[in-house]
């Protein structure tokens, strides 16, 4: 294999595949990059067992030259050696050179290095998609999804299954669901359905989401392809192909935990209640269970916490609309700034059912998002 190839194109699909790529891997190969040179151009491959990410350098792009290929071929190298060595090569471009004894021949200006590759005959094949269930959504669309939903996973393996967020594809409509028993996070959009083909529902592990998350840039208008199988799920972006494995198990019913009525409304600033809690949190996070209260009469709401050895904390807010009845109640601060931290609107919409009913927080001039947490009984 003999290839010439941009240093920033390079280093921008290692960082990418360096992503899937643990050091903590029992099959040794996958600790390494496999690198594919094609008539087409260069593809860079990093798997674990959970995700595999592929990331393709064209030959050209936009009238610019990315590579050229002198002769086709395929080597793994050693992964974290190889993106630093790339970071930190002097020229513009890279010239590898790869012999029959798997050592690869890096040149770039004045400096050579040469890698000790492994055969990529033994690299794991990525799994053979085919695409028959496709659908479309806008990349930025993708990116609030995941944010607004993949932070409400459970962080422990008891129940495996809640470690992914639920997706369920019906008609145009994509809905997302995810909880850890204690809060709940769910939102829906609506996307781009090659042909209606029933209901889909598919559980996402949230650490391929997170990561997939990373991998998307920020150009907006373009859009990706998701393609759905029973066990995996494909994302399909300009130049990148992102696969995940999926979770086995039943994902329990989460309708039922949403209360249909509620006995005290209060709409509030996102900013302004964010920040009030992250005051009263000062105090609160030396505590237990970070526990903030708070107290809504008229059209007034306080928010307070204290510390055994440290003190209290008070402040008020003014509701810019209250409806129902006066209510105390306790939650945790850490809880509900992870909710408002995710929503980009002015404004929430906040549900009371009672003292120890989940609170339900919804963004105002969204009715897709929802998000609810659980009260902690303090009074």
């Amino acid at each position: 294999m003999e290839c010439k190839v941009q240093k920033e194109k390079l280093a921008d699909a290692v960082n990418r595949v360096m992503k899937a790529i643990s050091s903590k891997t029992t099959i040794p190969i996958l600790t390494g990059v496999k690198i594919t040179a094609g008539l087409d151009g260069i593809t860079l491959t990093g798997s674990n067992s959970d995700i595999s990410i592929k990331s393709f350098i064209p030959l050209e792009e936009d009238g610019n030259e990315n590579a050229m290929i002198g002769k086709s071929g395929q080597i793994v190298l050693p992964s974290r050696l190889f993106s630093e060595l790339v970071r930190k090569l002097p020229d513009e471009e890279v010239h590898i050179e790869v012999d029959s004894r798997m050592i690869a021949k890096i040149t770039s200006g004045t400096t050579e290095f040469s890698l000790n590759g492994l055969d990529p005959e033994e690299y794991p094949n990525l799994p053979i998609i085919n695409e028959n269930d496709v659908f479309r959504i806008r990349k930025d669309l993708l990116k609030d999804l995941i944010k607004q939903t993949v932070y409400a996973v459970s962080i422990t393996e008891t129940r495996p299954v809640l470690t992914g967020v639920k997706w369920i594809i019906q008609g145009e409509t994509l809905s997302c669901v995810a909880t850890d028993s204690h809060r709940l996070a769910q939102r829906s959009v609506t996307v781009e359905k090659a042909e209606d083909s029933g209901v889909h529902t598919l559980v996402i592990p949230g650490a391929s989401l997170n990561e997939l998350s990373k991998i998307l840039d920020d150009d907006d208008e373009q859009m990706v392809d998701i393609v759905m199988t029973t066990n995996q799920i494909l994302f399909k972006s300009q130049n990148v192909q992102f696969y995940s494995r999926l979770l086995d198990g039943n994902y329990p019913d989460t309708s039922r935990l949403i209360p249909s009525d509620s006995k005290t409304t209060i709409d509030l600033g996102t900013k302004a209640l964010y920040h009030a809690i992250e005051r009263a949190s000062l105090l609160a996070k030396e505590e237990r269970n970070n526990v903030v209260k708070l107290r809504a009469e008229g059209n007034q709401v306080e928010i307070s916490s204290q510390s055994l050895e440290l003190g209290r904390a008070y402040e008020t807010l003014v509701t810019e609309n209250f409806e129902g009845e006066p209510l105390r109640i306790s939650f945790s601060a850490k809880f509900m700034m992870d909710a408002l931290s995710r929503l980009d609107a002015q404004s929430v919409r906040i549900h009371f059912v009672g003292p120890m009913r989940p609170i339900i927080i919804r963004p105002i001039g969204d009715e897709h998002i929802l998000m609810l947490i659980l009260p902690i009984r303090t009074f």
